[in-house]
């Protein structure tokens, strides 16, 4: 069962389908839609200091241009400098394009390169001059302006998608786009926005609603998802009445000589995300070092000085994690062959579980239904084999999840989790600091407490992984990307706040 209140990541075409069915419904133009999403737009843009900024509208031919001009006037009236320019590709405009170009008086016209205004004398540039309508390569006039736009050093902001990416597919090697800061996108995100490969054109993106039907969208055929703040709505309330024996009983099987330091970060994550008890298995000489560590952990010693190689009953427990910093010596791969094999408690299998599965594939297949792995990119290709770029990996992570009925996430710069019928979720939280050792063992420490406390394995990954990357953002705003680690993440997490 998907859970309730996320949103669909649609198509273009469906998409185009929901403004029309809005502008059925109500009764109105497109032109007048295109005034209330631009509008949206208009309202994001002026969040981001626009105040005494001078902006420099770039405008094609068809309706994306036509939101340019409409924001040229709107940005008068709030009395800032604006000025738009028509990128003349093509003779004819779109009617609505043409209706808001015409309510401008001295709209700059480029037919040729050699009419390419200067950029010195801008601070913005806001590019409109090719949406979702994507159906040509940028050349000719347009690669010329748009390579001015990208080398001009100026803040780029796009409407609704750079210009030259397509909204849906990944854009082929070697293609022009405009490199935008940001990207105030309508209503959804578009799937292309989630692309690795795309980063280098989009540093930010954010979405504002333009009125479409969300009931209409929802409805829409889609098997990919979108995590936002709407993931809160997922997270059940405490009652004031209630004790440490209603929120679960974690273990966590983790460390290793040397890689206590995940242990550490996983069992605090763990405890940071709300479960009611904690129990983590360690090799013998971890054991002082836990307690120091992490006080609100009871311990069970393993019977090997260095490695894990013991599995204990695990009836009293109600998820296990195994995973951060175990290594993977022989004594730890048997130990792991046995708990997927004997133990009926929910599971977490994370870094070397995920390395020694990639060994012995055959123990894929005696996996319990609806386990959970959380591989990173390198770790997901030990596992499935290669993959040529992002689409076919999602592709191959869509069929790994039903042919093993598992729930994976992929953690990347865009987390993607993928339940057992092929559903994707794409994330929307988190950041470059982030990327930093540790912030895998923070991310399993709370999925197993999640699951611990009674969730389903998909509600429990999803409210992990978008709660993880939030922790990640408050931290970013404390310490910078840079000096940002994993322990900070940790430190942030909060999962029942509002912000």
């Amino acid at each position: 069962m998907k859970p309730s209140g996320l949103k669909k990541i649609l198509t273009v075409p469906q998409i185009r389908s929901a403004d029309q069915h809005l502008i059925n419904k109500s009764n109105i133009s497109s032109w007048e839609l295109m005034e209330v999403a631009t509008s949206a737009f208009f309202d994001a843009l002026m969040g981001h200091n626009m105040w005494r900024q001078r902006v420099l509208i770039f405008c094609g031919v068809g309706n994306n241009g036509g939101d340019g001009f409409a924001l040229c006037r709107m940005l008068r009236k709030k009395g800032i400098y604006a000025r738009a320019v028509l990128v003349k590709f093509k003779d004819e405009l779109s009617p609505d394009c043409k209706s808001n170009y015409d309510m401008l008086d001295d709209v700059l016209i480029v037919e040729d390169p050699a009419d390419i205004p200067n950029l010195d004398l801008t601070d913005v540039i806001v590019d409109s001059l090719l949406g979702t309508g994507l159906s040509r390569p940028v050349d000719g006039l347009l690669k010329k302006v748009v390579e001015s736009i990208n080398s001009s050093g100026k803040r780029i902001v796009s409407i609704d998608i750079p210009t030259g990416m397509g909204g849906d597919d990944l854009i082929a090697k070697g293609s022009l786009v405009v490199h935008a800061d940001l990207v105030i996108s309508f209503q959804r995100p578009k799937l292309a926005f989630f692309y690795p490969e795309h980063g280098s054109f989009i540093k930010n993106w954010e979405v504002v609603n333009i009125g479409l039907d969300e009931k209409f969208m929802q409805s829409r055929d889609s098997s990919n998802y979108w995590l936002d703040a709407r993931v809160k709505q997922l997270v059940k309330n405490r009652p004031r009445v209630s004790h440490k024996g209603h929120y679960g009983h974690a273990l966590l099987m983790v460390g290793s000589e040397g890689k206590m330091g995940a242990a550490i970060l996983a069992a605090r994550a763990c405890l940071r995300s709300g479960v009611g008890l904690l129990t983590t298995q360690t090799p013998k000489f971890g054991n002082s070092i836990m307690q120091i560590a992490v006080p609100e952990s009871m311990s069970l010693l393993d019977h090997d000085s260095s490695v894990l190689s013991s599995l204990y009953p695990t009836e009293d427990f109600d998820a296990i994690g195994i995973g951060p910093g175990i290594g993977q010596e022989k004594l730890t791969q048997i130990l792991l062959d046995s708990l997927i094999k004997e133990s009926n408690k929910p599971l977490v299998l994370d870094a070397d579980a995920l390395n020694i599965l990639s060994k012995k594939k055959a123990l894929l297949k005696a996996l319990p239904a609806q386990t959970i792995l959380t591989p990173h990119v390198g770790e997901f290709k030990r596992l499935i084999g290669s993959f040529k770029n992002s689409e076919e990996r999602n592709q191959k992570l869509s069929a790994f999840a039903v042919e093993h009925n598992c729930v994976v996430v992929l953690k990347d710069a865009y987390s993607v989790i993928a339940d057992s019928t092929g559903a994707l979720y794409f994330n929307s939280t988190g950041n470059q600091g982030m990327a930093t050792g540790g912030s895998g063992d923070v991310l399993t420490g709370m999925i197993t407490s999640l699951l611990a406390q009674g969730y389903t394995p998909l509600d429990a990954a999803i409210i992990g992984v978008y709660f993880h990357g939030k922790a990640g953002d408050l931290a970013a705003k404390k310490r910078g990307h840079h000096a940002l680690i994993a322990s900070d993440i940790v430190d942030h997490i909060q999962i029942d706040r509002v912000w």
